[in-house]
């Protein structure tokens, strides 16, 4: 498994919003056509109106390439810098868990 955590932080209210729509609209390509995606959950932050965290599950490091490769992607990609001020990746190594291969 691959995976990997993204906090995203909006730079207002409005820019949260359209994000947001970005974001399920996003995710629904990512439903529709990543078999190797295994989990693509995005999260409001409590006490954090213009954060929003992924966390992002790939069956293996190839099904994180094919998902960056996705147009819809690379549309979110571009898209994101009209709406985020910063964000930060941290990309994850599997050690245990349940549910999980480790």
């Amino acid at each position: 498994m691959f995976g990997l955590v993204v906090r995203f932080t909006c730079k207002d209210e409005a820019s949260a919003e359209d994000f947001d729509h970005l974001v399920a609209d996003t995710v629904e390509q990512i439903k529709a056509h990543e078999p190797g995606t295994l989990v693509y959950a995005v999260h409001r932050v409590e006490g954090e109106p213009l954060q929003r965290m992924f966390y992002e599950l790939y069956a293996d490091r190839a099904a994180f390439d094919a998902h960056e490769q996705q147009e819809h992607t690379k549309r979110f990609l571009s898209a994101r810098e009209l709406y985020v001020s910063t964000y930060a990746v941290d990309f994850l190594s599997l050690q245990t868990g349940k549910g999980t291969d480790g």
